[in-house]
């Protein structure tokens, strides 16, 4: 079935297409056959092999959303309650978000924000899954099963990327065929709509897709909690716990040590968990679905984490009270691989990733005094001051502070204190990285999807029916495990179960994305927010009056929950170069102008609250049959 409100001839406007397109025409060399490979699609996607190998780019593009410098998810993470921007040395960065976030910045730079890299990398990935899609019928297979294993592989490539963009970007263009030409013609789509299908897709995918495939391929475990998230926004509750329930049993959370790092000192079952081993160990039950990364493995990435997370220790802020340089990436040789060689020790961070109090203090209260992920937990949770000054020529001069736990220096400035001096959890961000001498992160598979976050999905959807008792039993066996005291039925509100998505998914999930998630929900269902005195949201003021630079309550849960939660946006916190701030319409992330005035023959909307949205016309609606822009009769 087609859309007729589409044009006859469909173009695609996503800058990667359109450069491919302008470079072509630059010159007539562009005409003379070069064949670089024997690859190409009409002898690769023959069979179940040739298109697997097809969707490796959509798997790599999931990898380079947490790897390297100023990865994906930490624009996720600092745009949500648990983490702000920490580069404090420079202008530009996602800090004061009404002057970051518009339509004509530059949304996709390392030292700024990321919210483009998910625009241009999502559609990228779309694309790689819609080639797969389209060529199925040219190929040939064994049997049914690995036809619809190949099919269901790539609808839950596509559809992981429109439940990203659908909760960034809210309504968005929907491209659902291979695009062989550059279009300029797209229009928005309604989110509702795109989540329906992308709900049908998965149910497919969750149908054929194995249990078992190699680390960084699909799982039908992965299908099936993207699933879960797509059903308890579209308010079926029912099958997302069935579908959880089904995830749970084929995958037990690891409740015993099990990788080497066992028999080592301060460490716990939560390294274990998070441990390099640990992802690379077949044993392990828990893990759902992963990115792979390994050294010296052509086409490798490093994840970069503790450059990312770890506090900028080796500032020249940081000084002994006798006003001498403290601390040294270098270390002395009597005491290399001791407590005193911070790089191998902690990673050398420049706190790019600033936790938060609400995240490092505020969730771990007296039922969390003996959580192994928390901040009581002293091996599990690093402060700068535990960290010891290690400058070589302390020692060499006998200095008394050599050794000694680092203080904070009392006129320490405001911008120094952002990213030196806070909370971190290490256990989850130590990634060593043996073959350079900086220690950022290196080379790990790394969880996409693990079992914990199916038990505490169930307990969402539980939540969203009003059984607080089943939604507390499905929660306690995260908190449990971790060693947290289990929580009953009068305990549950979604701020509680928001808290442990926090204490269990740092750098796992996308956090901004899971509170939209949330935020939408409570506006379309009505129900009342106990976290907020019984708040009732709406859709139609979703993004706020249609002004930016708006800090009003009740619009939208996502900001009355970072504002209430983070204790940087909106508080006053300023240094030389800015002032954190956050609006209600950045709940929904501006779309790049140039994408809207390319797009001459269609529109694509802008989200309420940028410039450009006064143009925005009624997005349309994914038929629920047949394609967007296939061929006629074609239902995939």
């Amino acid at each position: 079935m087609k859309n007729k409100h589409i044009c006859k001839k469909k173009n695609f406007v996503i800058p990667f297409i359109l450069s491919l397109g302008f470079c072509i025409g630059c010159s007539d060399s562009w005409l003379e056959p070069k064949p670089l490979s024997i690859y190409t699609p009409e002898n690769t996607y023959v069979d179940a092999d040739g298109l697997y190998a097809g969707l490796t780019a959509a798997e790599r593009n999931m990898r380079h959303e947490f790897f390297g410098e100023a990865a994906a998810i930490q624009t996720e993470m600092i745009q949500s309650d648990i983490a702000v921007e920490g580069s404090t040395d420079k202008s530009g960065p996602q800090i004061n978000m009404d002057i970051a976030l518009l339509p004509d910045a530059n949304l996709d730079d390392t030292d700024r924000t990321r919210v483009g890299w998910y625009w241009k990398e999502g559609y990228s990935a779309i694309k790689y899954a819609n080639v797969v899609i389209a060529r199925l019928d040219d190929a040939e297979f064994k049997d049914e099963a690995e036809r619809n294993a190949v099919l269901g592989a790539a609808y839950f490539q596509r559809a992981y990327r429109y439940f990203k963009l659908t909760h960034q970007f809210g309504d968005v263009p929907y491209v659902d065929w291979e695009v062989t030409s550059p279009r300029v013609d797209l229009y928005t789509y309604d989110r509702w709509s795109i989540l329906e299908r992308m709900k049908r897709d998965l149910e497919f995918a969750y149908q054929w897709v194995p249990w078992k495939m190699d680390r960084g391929r699909t799982t039908k475990g992965a299908c099936g909690i993207l699933l879960m998230k797509i059903c308890i926004e579209l308010g079926d509750y029912d099958q997302a716990i069935k579908v959880g329930r089904e995830v749970v049993a084929q995958h037990p959370l690891m409740t015993e040590r099990f990788t080497p790092n066992r028999t080592k000192p301060n460490t716990n079952l939560m390294h274990d968990l998070h441990s390099i081993e640990a992802k690379l160990d077949m044993s392990n039950t828990e893990g759902i679905m992963y990115v792979v990364a390994y050294p010296e493995m052509e086409g490798s990435a490093e994840i970069n984490i503790m450059r990312a997370t770890v506090p900028f220790w080796n500032s020249a802020a940081i000084r002994t009270p006798d006003g001498r340089t403290g601390t040294s990436e270098s270390v002395h040789e009597e005491d290399a691989y001791t407590e005193l060689d911070l790089n191998r020790t902690y990673g050398r961070g420049i706190g790019r990733v600033r936790t938060t109090w609400y995240y490092s203090h505020a969730i771990w209260g007296e039922k969390e005094k003996n959580d192994l992920r928390g901040i009581y937990n002293r091996d599990s949770w690093k402060h700068t001051s535990d960290l010891k000054y290690n400058e070589v020529s302390l020692k060499s001069e006998g200095n008394p502070y050599y050794g000694q736990n680092i203080e904070k220096p009392v006129n320490m400035a405001v911008e120094d204190t952002i990213r030196c001096w806070y909370d971190w959890p290490h256990y989850k961000t130590f990634v060593p990285d043996p073959l350079r001498t900086r220690w950022d992160g290196g080379h790990t598979p790394w969880y996409i999807y693990r079992s914990a976050e199916a038990w505490l999905l169930m307990a969402e959807a539980y939540y969203w029916k009003d059984d607080l008792s089943s939604a507390a039993e499905a929660i306690n066996h995260v908190r449990v495990r971790a060693g947290a005291d289990p929580f009953t039925a009068s305990d549950i509100t979604i701020g509680e179960i928001l808290n442990e998505r926090a204490r269990e998914l740092y750098y796992e999930e996308g956090r901004h994305s899971e509170i939209v998630r949330i935020a939408y929900t409570f506006a379309k269902t009505g129900k009342p927010c106990e976290v907020f005195g019984g708040r009732v949201y709406k859709l139609d003021n979703f993004s706020g009056p249609g002004t930016p630079d708006v800090k009003q309550e009740g619009y939208n849960f996502w900001w009355d929950w970072v504002n209430s939660r983070n204790n940087f946006y909106n508080k006053g916190v300023a240094f030389s170069r800015a002032e954190y701030k956050i609006s209600v319409h950045h709940v929904l992330w501006p779309i790049y102008a140039s994408e809207i005035a390319l797009n001459t023959q269609g529109v694509i909307n802008q989200n309420i609250g940028y410039p450009g949205a006064e143009k925005n016309v009624t997005p349309l609606k994914v038929p629920e049959t047949g394609t967007v822009m296939g061929p006629e009769g074609v239902d995939r």
